[in-house]
This record gives structure tokens, C-alpha cells and sequence, in this order.
């Protein structure tokens, strides 16, 4: 899920503590994710992403005065 999330396969490596970047390539293939569905929500105050991020959403970008987040499904 972490390479998923960073498509950094390297960091990933680091974390797992592998020598060999062929094992790490094992782990990365073992959760297949086909369709990415996400959840989407809004925040227009510091407070409002506070508790998204509190609740796994990941921030996004902003638009004007909005920060738009997203979650897995």
C-alpha cells in the first residue's frame, strides 16, 4: 500500500529493510489495484481539514478559498 501511495519504490525498499530492490518487487506486486475509487470532501476552514486529515483523507489542492481532500475507498 505504501508504494501505492508514494510510487517510490526505493522508500519502500528502505522500509521493509531490503537489500535486494527483486524482493521489494515481490512485495509491490502481491496487492493489485485495478480500479482506484476514492471518497471526496471539502474543507473551507483550517478546522475543516484538521479533522478530514484526522479522519484519512489526504489533502489534495486548493481552489480559492477551498481545500479539496480525498480517501480510499
Amino acid at each position: 500500500m505504501e508504494y501505492h501511495k508514494t510510487r517510490d519504490i526505493l522508500h519502500v525498499m528502505n522500509l521493509l529493510g531490503h537489500r535486494n530492490i527483486e524482493n521489494t518487487l515481490i512485495y509491490t506486486q502481491l496487492i493489485s489495484y485495478e480500479v482506484d475509487e476514492y471518497h471526496s470532501a471539502v474543507a473551507k476552514s483550517i478546522d475543516g481539514a484538521r479533522k478530514l486529515v484526522e479522519e484519512g483523507f489526504d489533502y489534495v489542492c486548493q481552489k480559492d478559498d477551498l481545500m479539496l481532500f480525498r480517501k480510499r475507498k
